[in-house]
């Protein structure tokens, strides 16, 4: 499906700059659910966790790591595997996403203090007490959640895998 008359797909109108998320933050329902990541090959890891997240509030935000700040993460010289642009569009196309942005910080701390969600969430490899921005969201009467996994998947075994051809 296209969204009306831009010839894109709709999914596209989910992407935000990060300049104007002020502006698409007043459209989104609350409570607003934030997460960040990566998501470099999306895998069912990640949308199961995506999809929990959004149960967890009225609107899910994903912000992903930009090019530069995924490289610093110490997951290889190679990484990410796919560039920002497609990684958005990716995660955008999925259902439970509201809004995604990125970030080219080590962390997203200054995004979340921008957007001050409802809740905060991470994967089930985060504690609660070492997500980024954790204390600030509880601060202001906001819940951090971490999300227990459900498949044991990771992009950087698929990429293992695929190298070594099995």
């Amino acid at each position: 499906m296209t969204a009306p008359g831009t010839g894109q797909p709709g999914f596209e109108a989910k992407l935000c700059e990060p300049g104007a998320l002020e502006q698409r933050l007043s459209r989104l329902g609350r409570p607003l659910v934030f997460t960040n990541g990566v998501f470099d090959i999306l895998h069912r890891g990640h949308v199961t966790c995506l999809a929990e997240a959004r149960a967890l509030g009225a609107a899910l935000l994903v912000a992903l790591n930009g090019d530069a700040s995924a490289r610093r993460l110490g997951k290889g010289a190679d990484r990410p595997i796919n560039t920002l642009a497609d990684r958005a569009a990716v995660v955008a196309a999925l259902e439970s996403v509201a809004c995604v942005t990125w970030f080219d910080e080590d962390t997203p701390l200054a995004l979340i203090l921008r957007v001050r969600p409802d809740v905060l969430v991470k994967g089930g490899d985060w504690e609660p007490e070492d997500i980024a921005g954790a204390p600030q969201v509880r601060s202001w009467g906001g819940r951090v959640h971490s999300i227990p996994f459900r498949f044991e998947r990771s992009t950087t075994a698929t990429i293992a895998r695929i190298r070594g051809g099995g």
